[in-house]
């Protein structure tokens, strides 16, 4: 059977054929893009006209998120903005800290003694007064462990009960738990090698949420903003998780494509190149396995992450390696000696410096033209670092969304006027890469919706109406490329996925008005009318 699909504008993403108004798709596949006619020749074709009004764009992609965007809703939201469930519900931000305390009240009245409290989406960067602490959360109770996951999810701020029950007191001496005056933990655990504790002590495991439960709810926060391509940037990836994952990414009511990536920091490297390899052999054409996450440094608005001179604008810099240096070094070499594409977490300048001296070690020793390593994040690199990438073979995915949600914070706080008008430096990516990198939201870090994110780039907006940095504005139709064909290029899709063209996938977001024509500030307010997933609409 052949479908021809009607719309007012495609918007293919093809250099060949950039825009059309029809196209035709067989088993799953674009078999002609054009118009009325395209699909003459081939057989018989029933046309479609219910998006005849409407714009189709290829599939969008969202090439670094969380599968916890669907499982972190089962905690309670503390988050400065208001947000969105999968459900549909809309959660009022938080704008104080006895606003927080009174909401975690209300959930600790009704959850039986000793089982933990847990919220998610803090920020004290825009809470007034001392920082948040334990003092605060042990006004939420003191007969639960509370556990609060700050928006970043680099740092968490816990009640004294919860610290008893990790066993952190003043003896305590691990990187990252913050201490106070008084020698004591002050509640504030930065980064993994104090987090993880506290999460194996009170079964809070933020860092992989791979439920069935929260991986169908993931495919719908997907499908509702228009993405029929979602990656996991952080999943174990064990035996038992990947066979959850196969039977619903590959249940037909599943809604997209899924990208997950293994998380390779904890075994020995020959091993975890091995692991990623064996999952590769796994790969269907709705999920796709054998890539890599590395971490180097943490988080900017958490004061983690790793930057050059001058450092932090105010407050102290406490940045942290989230994985031992060598050990870095040794993952690196083992999986790109494999063949194997990895993932690299970078936030400061420092940190995306030390992962690029890294693969120019690794490159000279065991040189392959096109792994398209990528680094993630990257939000302070500069554009002699984006050279270096490129000559390199790296690719980048720049968290774009940070500069509306916490560009502000940027300015004032931790990087000051000059560094924060270029973070996030898309305009110098376009030129150096040629277009062909990744824009992300980080979800549930900021919510999923790249057209929020497109938005965000084109405009460079702060919360407050400041623009930050015209020089690093980009033009719509280059954000579009960065969701689309550049996320595939990304993620090494770019054969199947990406842009409406003969052979791939036939994977559509149908837009209620056309993002080339509206105004540029209007563009994050355009409606998802539907997706496509090889060729059918997906409900």
């Amino acid at each position: 059977m052949i479908t021809v699909f009607r719309a007012a504008r495609i918007i293919t993403m093809d250099p060949n054929r950039p825009e059309a108004t029809h196209v035709a798709v067989r088993d799953g596949r674009v078999l002609a893009v054009g118009g009325a006619d395209c699909a003459d020749g081939w057989g018989a074709a029933t046309l479609d006209e219910r998006f005849a009004e409407q714009v189709i764009l290829p599939g969008l992609i969202e090439a670094h998120a969380h599968v916890m965007a669907g499982g972190i809703w089962d905690y309670t939201y503390c988050g400065h903005y208001a947000r969105t469930d999968p459900q549909g519900k809309v959660w009022d931000g938080v704008g104080d800290y006895n606003a927080i305390i009174t909401r975690l009240r209300a959930v600790a009245a009704s959850t039986p003694k000793g089982e933990p409290i847990i919220g998610w989406g803090l920020d004290p960067n825009f809470l007034a007064g001392r920082r948040f602490d334990k003092d605060h959360l042990d006004q939420v109770s003191t007969d639960h462990p509370v556990i609060v996951s700050h928006s970043n999810f680099h740092l968490m701020t816990v009640n004294s009960t919860a610290l008893a029950l990790a066993g952190f007191d003043a003896g305590t001496n691990i990187e990252g738990v913050m201490k106070g005056p008084d020698g004591t933990p002050n509640g504030e655990l930065q980064e993994f090698a104090a987090m993880t504790p506290m999460c194996e002590a009170s079964g809070y495991n933020f860092l992989n949420m791979a439920t069935e439960p929260s991986l169908r709810a993931y495919g719908q926060v997907a499908r509702l903003c228009g993405v029929t391509t979602v990656a996991e940037l952080l999943s174990d990836l064990h035996e038992n998780e990947v066979q959850m994952i196969e039977r619903v990414v590959h249940d037909a009511a599943f809604p997209a494509r899924y990208v997950p990536i293994m998380n390779a920091m904890v075994g020995d490297p020959e091993a975890e190149a091995a692991r990623a390899l064996a999952l590769r052999a796994r790969s269907t054409d709705k999920l796709s396995l054998g890539r890599a996450k590395l971490f180097t440094d943490g988080a900017i608005q958490g004061y983690t992450a790793k930057l050059k001179a001058p450092g932090y604008f105010t407050g102290e810099d406490n940045a942290i390696w989230n994985m031992e240096l060598d050990h870095y070094r040794r993952a690196v070499e083992a999986l790109h000696k494999a063949g194997v594409k990895t993932h690299i977490h970078t936030n400061g300048d420092a940190a995306s410096e030390f992962a690029i001296e890294v693969y120019e070690e690794v490159m000279l020793k065991h040189p392959n033209p096109d792994l398209r390593h990528t680094l993630e994040h990257v939000q302070l690199a500069t554009r002699d670092q984006f050279k270096r990438m490129k000559a390199l073979g790296l690719t980048c995915n720049i968290f774009g969304n940070h500069i509306h949600y916490f560009g502000d914070i940027h300015w004032t706080k931790t990087l000051g006027p000059d560094r924060a008008s270029r973070m996030n430096a898309c305009r110098d990516a376009v030129e150096i890469f040629d277009n062909e990198f990744a824009i992300h939201s980080d979800a549930p870090i900021t919510p999923m919706a790249p057209l929020v994110t497109a938005w965000a780039t084109v405009n460079r907006v702060t919360e407050t109406g400041r623009v930050l940095g015209t020089s690093q504005q980009i033009t719509v139709p280059q954000a579009l490329h960065c969701i689309t064909l550049g996320a595939a290029h990304v993620l090494k899709l770019d054969h199947e996925i990406g842009s409406i063209q003969t052979g791939k996938h036939a994977d559509f977001c149908v837009l209620a008005e056309d993002p080339l024509s509206v105004d540029p500030m209007a563009l994050r307010d355009i409606e998802v009318v539907a997706t496509v997933l090889g060729g059918e609409v997906t409900a």
